[in-house]
């Protein structure tokens, strides 16, 4: 496979200021300008459409099982709005960045073109950014890590109770619906249902505050998701989210942590995150509900630090099991139910032995 990404920043130019755009073309063919870039959470969302045709791949939109096909010489790949993967085969592409409908386009991020689509093309490619500065690509190594340095385990007094508040994060929101699933069912939809449910029991049975980053059908930005978590009272962090698949089969509830490398000098502490998600997992699985497994990945919306966190897929929405529980109230009501119980039982694990 031979690929090349020409990443070029522009030099001071006098008066000249240069419009968000990216411009991509094979070697040798026309180089084509997209100017319709959008900026979504510190990255560049190009729409799929606009990018295939110069690179000489096809693509088509099913709008019943809510896929984007894209064929070339390769084959097909399949990408949604409602996954993490990109699928090629039988083999899958965990996605940084899942793709996303906006202003009435599926979009996918800069991180996708350079790490996924490039390469399909199979042959030399030009791709650049015309203005790197309006968004530059993400370095979870150093830019998300100062953005959400706050995102750090805050001392809890001796005496305090076992949780001292939660965060919950409904994904989506606004004019991004997230996972689109059978009969119209969205993401964003059932994400603040499940928040609220889950809030509601928190704050009746513990007595604690529970903080949402939303409480109604709008969007934002991932710092000011974050900011809510800020609150020096927070002891863990949940990431409510669902999802959509190429298939009716795929099926059960996915938990995400941060990846931590672990060496003599790490705290015990830091791997906090684990023992949070394993034992949601065993409350979820002692509720009924289908747990495929606990990943460790480095998804954006994760952020940095060693507070509590986990990102929790809670089903298919595109699954005719699944989505009626997700999409009713009675079944949003088991889930987080359950979702209380782990957090119950992981805040009393941690009083028990002063951290966990």
């Amino acid at each position: 496979m031979r690929i090349f990404i020409l990443s070029m920043v522009l030099g001071l130019l006098g008066a000249v200021s240069v419009l968000a755009a990216v411009e991509i073309a094979l070697e040798g063919d026309p180089v084509t300008v997209i100017d319709e870039v959008y900026h979504r959470d510190g990255m560049a969302y190009v729409a799929i459409d606009d990018l295939l045709p110069p690179l000489r791949l096809t693509g088509t939109w099913n709008a019943v099982e809510h896929v984007y096909r894209i064929e070339g010489a390769f084959g097909t790949a399949l990408i949604s709005p409602g996954s993490r993967f990109l699928r090629q085969g039988g083999s899958f592409e965990l996605l940084a960045q899942k793709p996303r409908f906006i202003d009435g386009r599926l979009r996918v991020s800069d991180d996708f073109i350079r790490k996924h689509l490039i390469p399909l093309a199979d042959v030399r490619v030009i791709y650049r950014d015309l203005n790197p500065g309006v968004s530059p690509p993400v370095d979870e190594s150093s830019a998300m890590d100062r953005l959400f340095s706050f995102l750090l385990r805050k001392e809890k007094p001796n005496d305090a109770p076992q949780l001292r508040a939660i965060a919950l994060d409904p994904g989506h929101g606004g004019q991004d619906p997230g996972s689109i699933g059978l009969n119209g069912v969205k993401e964003k939809d059932v994400t603040l249902a499940l928040a609220q449910h889950l809030q509601k029991q928190v704050k009746m049975e513990l007595g604690i505050p529970v903080y949402l980053t939303r409480d109604a059908d709008y969007g934002l930005g991932l710092e000011d998701r974050f900011r809510t978590a800020a609150q020096p009272d927070v002891d863990a962090l949940l990431l409510l989210h669902a999802q959509s698949s190429f298939g009716l089969q795929a099926q059960g509830v996915f938990l995400y942590v941060r990846p931590i490398e672990l060496n003599e000098d790490t705290p015990a502490s830091v791997d906090e995150s684990q023992k949070l998600a394993e034992i949601l997992s065993a409350a979820l699985t002692q509720a009924g509900f289908v747990v495929q497994g606990i990943l460790s990945a480095p998804l954006l919306p994760m952020g940095q630090g060693d507070l509590p966190t986990v990102l929790v897929e809670a089903g298919f929405l595109t699954n005719p099991d699944d989505r009626p529980i997700l999409d009713a109230a009675e079944g949003q009501q088991r889930f987080a139910a359950a979702l209380f119980a782990g957090l119950k039982k992981f805040g009393e694990k941690r009083q028990k032995s002063g951290d966990l």
